[in-house]
């Protein structure tokens, strides 16, 4: 079966502004404030809650980045999971789209760097869990994206063949795990990168879900 495996973060939904919240959570703890901007800092919140926290310690220049960033992991992940549906919203078309590619016989899954258990409470929250066939989330296996096993996994979890399968994602994380999975990767130029992503020399990319039927299929058949 031909597959198509989609990144969450920044992908599906924007995710951003719960993110953020939780590292500030964190800072405030610190007797920091809150260090983190929710529009100047997205792009970062993507790229997870250990980036978020050396930028926001790094930006008061803290004494011990490394310390205090293992120290208040498992408290930002614990204040997101308990605000994980506060200000993140699906993508406009993402899930229409999802449904474009299920009825056209498309098997559909998720393969994220989130922890596999708070990706599963995020979907069910916002409804959508039953659409995908597979989930694997940072901790599913002992290796995460870029390397290729975890998008691999999604897709036979899925019922699908490595080889007739796709990934659609936003960030370079997305386009190396492709790369090194040997498929085409589709990139959103809606996400916190924008139009940026283009230099990461996607197979294709769409600035609307609305787009990629049409392109999954010029891709994958």
């Amino acid at each position: 079966m031909r597959t198509v495996i989609f990144d969450l973060d920044g992908t599906l939904a924007d995710t951003s502004g719960d993110l953020i919240a939780a590292a500030n959570h964190c800072f405030r703890d610190m007797g920091l404030g809150d260090v983190l901007d929710p529009v100047g800092d997205m792009l970062t919140a993507f790229h997870g809650g250990r980036a978020m926290l050396k930028l926001g310690l790094e930006r008061v220049a803290h004494e011990d980045v490394a310390g205090q960033i293992e120290r208040f992991y498992p408290v930002l992940l614990d204040a997101y999971g308990a605000a994980i549906d506060v200000h993140t919203k699906l993508y406009p078309g993402a899930m229409e789209a999802v449904d474009a590619l299920r009825g056209a016989g498309y098997a559909v899954g998720i393969c994220t760097n989130k922890p596999e258990g708070l990706a599963e409470v995020l979907l069910q929250r916002l409804g959508v869990r039953d659409a995908f066939a597979s989930l694997i989330g940072a901790d599913t296996l002992p290796v995460r994206k870029p390397d290729p096993e975890p998008f691999r996994e999604s897709v036979r979890r899925a019922g699908g063949d490595p080889a007739r399968a796709c990934l659609i994602g936003d960030t370079n994380t997305d386009r190396e795990t492709a790369r090194a999975a040997g498929v085409p990767v589709v990139l959103v130029t809606f996400g916190p990168a924008g139009t940026g992503v283009a230099d990461l020399a996607p197979e294709a990319l769409i600035g609307h879900f609305d787009e990629l039927p049409g392109v999954v299929r010029r891709l994958i058949g």
